[in-house]
C-alpha cells in the first residue's frame, strides 16, 4: 500500500510566512531554522500525510539538522509528530549546471554522499535528482541534448547512484519540465544509458505533461525503474518556444493546478503505481501555495478517492 508524502517546496510561498518574497523565506529559514522547521512540521502533522520529501536549502537535510542540532534530535522531532523522511531531492545538479566539469562533479558527489548518509539515518532509502535545464530553443549557437551530452549525464548519474547505494539510498531521476530529462525522448534516452542497478526513476506527472508527453504512456515504458513518483496536475503542455531562463519555474506555475483539476489521467497513473509492489512512497507535489494545510488535505483526499475507486473496481 502506498503512503503519501509532500515535497517541502509546498511551503515556499511567501504568503504562508507573511513575507514579501521568496528570498525573505530563504533568509528566515537559514537564520531561524528552529522556528522555520517547527512551523512546517506542525502543519504537516495536521495534514494527514506521513512523509516528507526534503528539497533545496533551507528545506533540505542541512536545514533540518540546523533546526534541531543533530540528526538524532531531528529524528525525534519527526517521530513525535508521526512523520517520516520519505525521500530527499538533491537539487545541486539541476540548480547549478556544469555537467562534465570534473571539479563540479566531485563537489556534487561529496555533497550527495553527505545527504545520503543523513537520509539513511532518518530511515529513508530514496534520493531524487533532477538534471540540468535545457537552453532556450533560440539559443545561439543551439545546444542539443544529443548522445554526447547524454553519455556524460549517464556516466555521472551512474557514479552518483553507485555512491548513494553504498549507504542504502537509491537514486531516482526526476522529470523536471524544460530540463534535459523531461521530453519523452529524453527520458527514454537517459534511462537506456543509465545502469538500472544504480539509477531509478521518479516520474512527475505534471512535468511530463508540460513537456508534451502523456505521463501514463511514458511511465508504462519504464515502470520497472520507478522508485517513487510525484503526483501533480497541470492544465496542458507548454509552448516549445517559451524562454528557459531564471523565470522558467515561475512560468510553470501558470500551468500547474490542484490535483484532479487538470488533464492528467490519475486513474491510469495510479494503476501503474499500484502495479509496482515495492514502491513505498508517493509524493503529492504542490508548488508553493499560501495555504499548504488546506491544499495538502485536498490533494490527499483526491488521491485517496482514486485509490478507493480502483480498489472497488478490482473487488467488483
Amino acid at each position: 500500500m502506498l503512503s503519501f508524502g509532500v515535497d517541502l517546496i509546498t511551503f515556499f510561498h511567501p504568503g504562508f510566512w507573511g513575507m514579501a518574497n521568496e528570498q525573505e523565506v530563504v533568509t528566515f529559514g537559514r537564520e531561524q531554522p528552529r522556528a522555520f522547521w517547527d512551523r512546517m512540521l506542525d502543519t504537516l502533522a495536521q495534514s494527514g500525510v506521513t512523509g516528507i520529501e526534503l528539497t533545496f536549502s533551507p528545506f533540505g537535510p542541512e536545514g533540518l539538522i540546523a533546526a534541531y542540532g543533530s540528526i538524532e534530535a531531528a529524528r525525534d522531532e519527526l517521530d513525535r509528530r508521526n512523520l517520516a523522511i520519505a525521500s530527499g531531492f538533491f537539487a545541486d545538479v539541476a540548480i547549478e549546471g556544469g555537467m562534465g566539469d570534473a571539479q563540479t562533479e566531485a563537489r556534487w558527489l561529496d555533497s550527495a554522499e553527505e545527504s545520503a548518509k543523513a537520509l539513511a539515518a532518518w530511515g529513508s532509502d530514496i534520493m531524487v535528482m533532477g538534471l540540468p535545464m535545457r537552453t532556450s530553443w533560440d539559443a545561439e549557437p543551439p545546444v542539443f541534448v544529443d548522445m554526447e551530452f547524454a553519455r556524460k549525464a549517464a556516466d555521472f548519474c551512474n557514479r552518483l547512484g553507485a555512491l548513494t547505494l553504498r549507504h542504502g539510498v537509491r537514486l531516482a531521476l526526476h522529470t523536471e519540465a524544460h530540463s534535459t530529462f523531461c521530453q519523452p525522448r529524453d527520458i527514454d534516452l537517459l534511462l537506456m544509458l543509465t545502469d538500472p542497478v544504480y539509477v531509478g526513476f521518479c516520474p512527475d506527472s505534471a512535468h511530463i505533461l508540460l513537456s508534451g508527453g502523456d505521463p501514463v504512456t511514458v511511465v508504462a515504458r519504464h515502470i520497472e525503474r520507478v522508485v517513487t513518483a510525484h503526483w501533480k496536475d497541470a492544465k496542458s503542455a507548454m509552448p516549445i518556444n517559451i524562454p528557459i531562463d531564471h523565470g522558467i519555474h515561475h512560468a510553470h506555475r501558470e500551468y500547474f493546478c490542484a490535483i484532479g483539476e487538470g488533464t492528467v489521467d490519475f486513474d491510469g497513473w495510479a494503476k501503474l503505481m499500484l502495479s509496482k509492489a515495492d514502491q513505498k512512497w508517493a509524493i503529492l507535489e504542490i508548488d508553493a501555495v499560501p495555504d499548504p494545510l488546506t491544499e495538502t488535505r485536498k490533494s490527499l483526499a483526491f488521491a485517496g478517492e482514486v485509490l478507493d475507486r480502483l480498489s472497488n473496481e478490482t473487488a467488483a
